[in-house]
């Protein structure tokens, strides 16, 4: 049995789709804080439980005879550490065969501020004494798509990467190295440094955003708190704004960078082109 936290965010449903591709649904749980969210997983054959990496009790629940666990790590910054502890703790008491975690790419050097909490959790896990494997996600290429629209409408894509080479992949590309893993034997001990396998400055992010829109959009290079400010103003929280500026920045210091292609040798294929991920979200 594969249990799979946070299995109603973007990640989780698509590493759920990926393992119904593998294994029978009836061998896969999805843990989620509000079960009618994923109503549709569970008419699928898919095993829904209720979990919430604030309450312990609740995975506890969630874990009853799960052989492996999918620590997707959580979405709320500054608080990831003590809920993966939880996370991590029940997988313990549950006597959980193997943990894998989506931590990020090259946590242990990464310049990005980010890095933090996942580097603390891959300690917590190692002092843990679970049977682990660490699954160092590079940046996924939507983060970038979500600007798009925003960028044809300024006639610009503003940044503070700088020349930085970003091996961005997509979020289903991810997803299926997650089900791969998860469905595959001898994976204690692992770590995959996980990436796409074209790089690309955002300069030429944005030239492929001309190439296919028709528009002249040229790159614009920001200083961080600058870039920060441009994205509070678009409505954006303080905290992710500055999030993303410092994650630029890290860009601009080759934190996104790998050429290993670890990621496409895992799932068998090429990683989703950039060219394919722009096509997708324009009209």
């Amino acid at each position: 049995m594969i249990v799979v936290t946070g299995a109603s965010g973007q990640l989780g449903r698509l590493v759920i789709e990926s393992l119904l591709n593998r294994l029978p649904a009836d061998q896969i749980v999805a843990a989620v804080r509000n079960p009618a969210s994923v109503a549709d997983l569970a008419d699928r054959g898919v095993q829904v439980r209720q979990a919430d990496y604030t309450q312990p009790a609740s995975l506890d629940a969630a874990f009853q005879g799960a052989q492996k666990v999918l620590l997707i790590s959580s979405s709320e910054v500054g608080q990831r550490l003590p809920q993966h502890r939880n996370v991590i703790e029940a997988a313990q008491r549950a006597n959980v065969g193997l943990v894998a975690y989506t931590s990020l790419l090259h946590a242990d050097v990464s310049p990005l501020a980010l890095k933090d909490e996942h580097l603390a959790t891959e300690a917590l896990l190692t002092e843990s004494g679970l049977p682990h494997v660490i699954l160092r996600n590079g940046w996924y290429t939507e983060n970038y798509l979500a600007s798009v629209q925003p960028a044809l409408q300024h006639g610009a894509f503003i940044g503070s990467a700088g020349a930085g080479k970003i091996a961005s992949a997509a979020r289903a590309d991810y997803a299926e190295a997650a089900a791969v893993v998860l469905s595959s034997p001898n994976q204690a001990g692992k770590v995959y440094e996980l990436a796409g396998d074209d790089a690309y400055t955002l300069a030429e992010f944005a030239a492929e955003l001309s190439r296919q829109s028709g528009k002249t959009i040229p790159y614009v290079d920001l200083p961080q708190a600058d870039f920060k400010a441009a994205l509070v103003g678009a409505g954006l929280p303080e905290p992710l704004a500055d999030l993303l500026a410092d994650s630029d920045v890290g860009a601009s210091k080759g934190g996104l960078f790998d050429g290993q292609r670890q990621l496409s040798a895992l799932i068998g294929r090429p990683t989703t082109p950039l060219a394919a991920m722009v096509a997708g979200v324009l009209p």
